[in-house]
């Protein structure tokens, strides 16, 4: 049986008070931190060895980072310095695996505190096996880190050879809009049209609602709401089918995902926008690439939150249409680029559950 300490025992906790406005005049060689990470370098530091940061305050709420010797962090964040019974690096890991926003308060700016989970428990190995395990977890997210990173190089080859082939689309025209290659563009019903109450639990005659998420995480099997038959013939000209092309809308704007084949018939909610093509002109390659080039010159309104807010603007924004054959050619590259990515991200995949899976190990 291993032993459990609290979280307390192995590290201290201290609080940041810079802020972003704070180093914007200041330059050197010492980085400073925030949630996003790496925010630039300054003439001082605050941690002369490496530490713990968690970010307290907003966004991320209860990530975790290692961060290096001689940093800093703004004070959204909290240092969580490790006591000499620990390494560094096994406490990182640790802590990381005890999903810290489960301890979040506040509604407006969410925000979490040491002293809600100092009491966390967790096993106290010995040194070596601490530096084994953390060395192990390590060397597993490196290739996680280069395989993602292989996984980007493609997509980067996909929108060079896509600018190779019909060059800056946002820059061309030839008399095509949105509207002309699109069977059906719609966006999802506002009001009282969907609201919570209309959820039922997920069964054999329910229909899934498509959320902005699953355009932005670009997955089918994630989201819980559902309604039933009667609900989804009220609202079916919001039906979404496989082919159809999801995009967010609001808040984040221009995420794209094409609904996969197996996917359980649904509709979307106000927070997407559903393109049917109209395949005798336009193929899914081009479309989505020709998108990503576009999307910026879409007018989006909103007072702190960007939003589309017309879909008829969005039907008159021009999209350059090369010959079908032409776009096919492309379709063809991405085909071959996309078995290679089916691979990495096979691979990419059994990594990351092994990577799991000795997190579940030790820590769980």
């Amino acid at each position: 049986m291993i032993d459990k300490v609290k979280l307390d025992e192995l590290c201290t906790p201290k609080s940041s008070n810079l802020a972003q406005k704070d180093i914007l005049e200041n330059h050197g060689n010492y980085p400073v931190y925030g949630a996003s990470g790496f925010i630039k370098n300054v003439n001082f530091f605050h941690q002369q060895n490496a530490y713990i940061a968690v970010i307290k305050d907003g966004a991320g709420i209860g990530r975790t980072m290692f961060l290096p010797p001689k940093s800093s962090i703004i004070g959204t964040m909290q240092y969580l310095i490790p006591k000499n019974n620990v390494d560094p690096k096994y406490l990182y890991y640790a802590v990381r695996a005890m999903n810290l926003s489960k301890y979040y308060s506040g509604a407006t700016i969410p925000h979490i505190y040491f002293k809600d989970y100092k009491k966390e428990l967790v096993p106290l190995y010995s040194g070596d096996k601490q530096k084994m395990i953390s060395l192990s977890l390590e060397k597993l997210e490196d290739i996680i880190a280069k395989k993602q990173q292989l996984l980007s190089s493609y997509d980067q080859l996909i929108k060079s050879r896509f600018v190779e082939m019909f060059g800056d689309v946002s820059q061309k025209e030839n008399g095509f809009t949105l509207n002309d290659v699109c069977e059906k563009m719609v966006r999802g019903p506002f009001g009282s049209s969907l609201k919570k109450e209309y959820f039922v639990p997920e069964g054999s005659t329910t229909y899934k609602v498509y959320e902005q998420k699953h355009a932005i995480n670009r997955e089918i099997n994630i989201g819980d709401y559902y309604i039933d038959s009667q609900k989804f013939n009220e609202l079916k000209r919001f039906e979404v089918k496989p082919g159809d092309v999801i995009m967010s809308c609001s808040g984040t704007i221009g995420k794209f995902f094409v609904i996969p084949r197996k996917a359980k018939p649904g509709i979307i909610n106000q927070a997407l926008l559903n393109f049917k093509l109209n395949e005798s002109l336009i193929n899914h390659e081009y479309f989505l690439q020709s998108m990503y080039l576009i999307i910026s010159t879409i007018e989006s309104k909103g007072s702190g939150i960007a939003n589309i807010t017309s879909v008829n603007n969005i039907k008159k924004t021009n999209l350059f249409l090369p010959i079908l054959t032409e776009q096919n050619k492309f379709s063809e590259f991405v085909q071959q680029v996309d078995k290679l990515k089916f691979v990495i991200q096979k691979s990419l995949d059994e990594t990351q559950t092994l990577f799991d899976s000795l997190m579940q190990k030790y820590f769980g």
